[in-house]
Formats: C-alpha cells, structure tokens, sequence
C-alpha cells in the first residue's frame, strides 16, 4: 500500500491509500481533499500513519522478473476507463459542442449515455471510473448556468448539425410527444397529472414535444406543463423552431393524436403543408362507407377528395390488420376480467381505450358489446393519411412511415438515456437536465450514423459498451518522476473500435 496525491479538476487533490490487487489500482481509503498545500502535507502524513497501522502483511522474496514487474505496479499512479471518453470525444467534437468549453457539461453528457443515474450516483461513477472528483452540489450549480446560458446554444449547435448530415435543408421535420414523471405526491406550476403515456396517472408529469428531422436527427424540444394537451403544443414549437432559424415552412408530420381542426387551420393558415394520421372510425358515416367499400388487399392504397380541400389516403396491411385484431382481443379479455371481478361500474362505460366495448343491460348489469368489438374488425389494417400536399399516395405513405424514428427516439431517451424518472423540482434543472438528455440523444444517434457510414454492423449500445472495457494506466516512474500513460486495447473488439475511430 501506498499514499497518493491525486489532482482533480476541480483544483482540489486527494490524497488516498492506494492498494495493487492484480496489478490494478484500488482505493482503500481516501484520507482527504484541499486545495491548500500545507493540509495536502497533513494529509498526506496522515494517510502513511494509517499504512503503518493496518500493513501487517510479510515481506515475500521475488524472482529479477517478478521485482520488475512489482516494481512497474508499485509505479502505477492511475487506471481509468477511458475507452468511453475517447470515443464520445471524437462524436461530440464532430457535431460541434466542445464550443461550450465546459469539462461539467461534457461529462455530464457523457454519463447520461454510459451510466444514466441521479446526480449523486453520477458523481460516484466519474470519481471511481474516471477519477474526476465532483461534489454533487457542482452538478447541480452547473445546471443552473446550462439554464441560463447555454439552452438555445445546444439546440442551435444540434440543428446546424442536423442540417449539415442532411444535405443543407430541412425540407420535412416529424413532431410527437411524450410524457416523462415525477416520483413526487404535490404538483407545482410546471409538474401537473395529466394523461400520462407511460401509465403513471398518479405521478406528477411534464409533456415533452420533439421536433426531429429525416432519420430522427433531433431539431428542437420544447417542455409543458404535465396537463396540458398533447394537441395544443405542435404548432407553438414548430413556429417557435421556424422563426428561430428563419426557414420557409417545411412538410408537417405527426399522428393522429395531434389532428384536430384547429391544428389543421394554424397550419394552413402559417403555409406549412402537412401529413396527419386520421381517425377513420371518426369520419362521417358516407366517408366510411366508400373507404370500407374499397376492400383493400394487402399493400394496397387508396386516394380520395377529402373536406375542405384536403386529400385522404387510405392504406391496408395484413401485418397492421394482425396487430389491431391481437390488441382489440388483449382488450376484450382485459374487460372480461374485470367484469368477473366486479371491478367495473356505470363510470366506466365511455369511449375511452377498450371501454367503448362496455354496455348497459337493464338498470344495473354492465356487458361486454360484442356486436362493436366486431364492427371494430372492419377497420383492422387500414390506415389514413389526411394531407393538403401535392406528394402521391405512395409518396404520402412513405413519408408518414418515418414517424417512428420519432417513436425510436422516445425509446432510446427513455430506455438507454434514462431521461425519466426526474428526481429535481426546480424548473430550471428540470429544463437543465432534459437539455443534457437532448445532446445526449443527439451525440448517440450521431455515434449510430457514423458506425454505419463506417459499415460497422455494432450498435450504438454494443459500441458503447466495448469502449467500457477499454482502460488507460498511469505511470511515474520513480528515478525521473516522468509519468507514462498506456492506453490497453485487450481484445480484437477494443482494436477494430479504436482503429474505425482513430484513437
């Protein structure tokens, strides 16, 4: 064992007992961290004291070999993990952030990607994997000057980006939304229960509204109050993104759940064009009766005249027809188990989700409304497309089709970022910490165009995770005092990453 005085960036050193287990370094005990050279000393005798008090271990004869290699490991200063580092520099160079010359925000950024966790568990990560010591209270004085200073910088950075790899245009953008929770009882100005997505009703949420363009190369967000409706955010963050970057009205695409008439009357009235999803089985009874006329195969399409000078294009997809027949039955048999454990009432006989299958029999009895569940089948498979644009059917189709990048994108923040649950309440980090997760989002989806420009066939996520096993150690050699650095590249995975990345 050994007493090390380790610098941090922080300015501060920590001086800590160090112990070589299998040529590798562990910290037994940290004695301390100062910024103040004479306590660095006192901690540094502190820290011998403690060796001499708790080393009991015999003194073992080596061979020549053996005493050159314990010397080599008596020399180790450092071992870090920094394969991940030096992937994600060349990505985040690439897109343009280092601009904002900020080590905080960088890591941050990075941990969001390789460790998604709180604050505190970020600050034990970085110090245990990367050395860096961070107090948890830096973190969090960091997101109030990302709030302040950088937001804008970020999406403007992010977009330019998007721009470039896109050809110089953004000719189409895609819009959806999500809802992200809170595990919190009370509700405050922004963290309001709503129609959460995620089926967490009960937990305080905000909405979160995502503009991306072709591929799901992310252009702006924007965050809602957790009650507001999902059809009353598209047009202010897609005005608000046009105006910004002085752009003539791209192509408008979104689902269904964001087709209303006003929505559709802002957006002829701005001089976007558009592609909605429609609610066939909400159309006027004659509308339904042509489109259900046209008895569809599969892969076939369908355009009509639709109201008020719009286009409808109808589709039909065995596949699409499988799924919807799967979810109506999951649905029925959920309801039928209600009704056997008498969990259901008159309240929930609405139209919403499955409970438009529910019925009244008599003055009391609930039944399940078989005769709807079937009509419900004839529209299995078939899909509509409203559109005021000039595109063919096909066209329409294959541009709509596109919304799940969006829907990928939600997944990957959600499920590989982790950008939820949130666990801070003040405005300004919650925006703070959605904008870490954007250019998180951004830099891995930069990470996935780069892999298969390269004709690599790893993912994101496996990419990643080679890099976690790539380490660098440190050594000081002790007769100059000149430190050595060695970046190990253990196996065939760790070579090929470092050589398609040049580090």
């Amino acid at each position: 064992m050994f007493v090390r005085r380790k610098p941090n960036k922080s300015g501060k050193i920590s001086v800590q007992v160090i112990e070589k287990i299998k040529g590798k370094s562990k910290v037994v005990k940290t004695i301390g961290s100062s910024s103040d050279r004479s306590e660095v000393e006192r901690l540094f005798i502190l820290g011998e004291e403690w060796i001499k008090n708790h080393k009991g271990a015999l003194e073992i004869p080596f061979s020549d070999e053996e005493r050159i290699a314990d010397s080599v490991l008596e020399s180790v200063e450092n071992i870090t993990v920094s394969g991940t580092e030096l992937l994600l520099d060349r990505i985040f160079n690439d897109i343009g952030f280092s601009a904002i010359q900020d080590d905080i925000f960088r890591w941050l950024v990075y941990s969001r990607i390789c460790f998604p966790a709180s604050k505190l568990k970020t600050c034990d990560y970085l110090l245990t994997y990367h050395g860096l010591e961070f107090q948890v209270q830096d973190l969090y004085r960091y997101m109030d000057k990302l709030y302040n200073n950088y937001k804008e910088t970020v999406q403007l950075i992010s977009f330019e980006h998007t721009k470039r790899i896109l050809g110089g245009s953004i000719n189409i953008v895609f819009y959806d939304v999500t809802t992200l929770y809170f595990e919190v009882d009370h509700e405050d100005d922004l963290r309001k229960s709503g129609f959460s997505k995620e089926g967490k009703h009960q937990n305080p949420q905000i909405v979160l509204g995502l503009l991306v363009g072709l591929e799901g190369y992310p252009l702006a967000y924007e965050i809602f109050e957790g009650n507001k409706f999902e059809g009353h955010t598209m047009i202010p963050v897609i005005e608000a993104f046009r105006k910004k970057y002085s752009l003539p009205a791209p192509i408008v695409v979104a689902d269904s759940g964001l087709l209303s008439k006003s929505n559709v009357k802002e957006l002829r009235d701005n001089g976007y064009e558009f592609i909605l999803g429609a609610r066939l089985k909400a159309s006027p009874d004659k509308s339904k009766e042509r489109i259900l006329a046209f008895e569809l195969e599969n892969g076939e399409s369908r355009l009509l005249d639709w109201e008020d000078g719009l286009r409808m294009v109808v589709s039909y997809s065995d596949r699409r027809a499988k799924k919807d027949r799967i979810n109506r039955e999951k649905g029925l048999k959920k309801l039928e188990k209600q009704l056997k454990s008498g969990k259901l009432n008159k309240s929930h006989i609405n139209n919403r989700g499955y409970n438009k299958y529910l019925k009244m029999e008599g003055e009391v009895k609930i039944a399940l409304d078989i005769e709807k569940f079937e009509q419900d089948g004839k529209w299995d498979g078939l899909k509509g497309y409203i559109t005021n644009t000039n595109l063919d059917k096909d066209e329409v189709i294959e541009n709509y089709n596109n919304l799940w990048k969006i829907e990928k994108a939600f997944r990957i923040t959600k499920n590989e970022i982790k950008v939820r649950p949130v666990f801070h309440y003040k405005q300004r980090r919650i925006e703070a910490h959605i904008s870490i997760a954007f250019v998180a989002y951004k830099v891995f989806k930069e990470l996935e165009r780069q892999l298969l420009e390269k004709g690599s066939k790893l993912s994101p996520q496996k990419a990643i995770e080679i890099a976690k096993g790539i380490y660098t150690v440190e050594i000081q050699l002790k007769s100059s005092g000149k430190k050595l650095r060695k970046t190990l590249l253990l196996n065939e995975s760790q070579q090929k990453l470092a050589k398609m990345f040049g580090f």
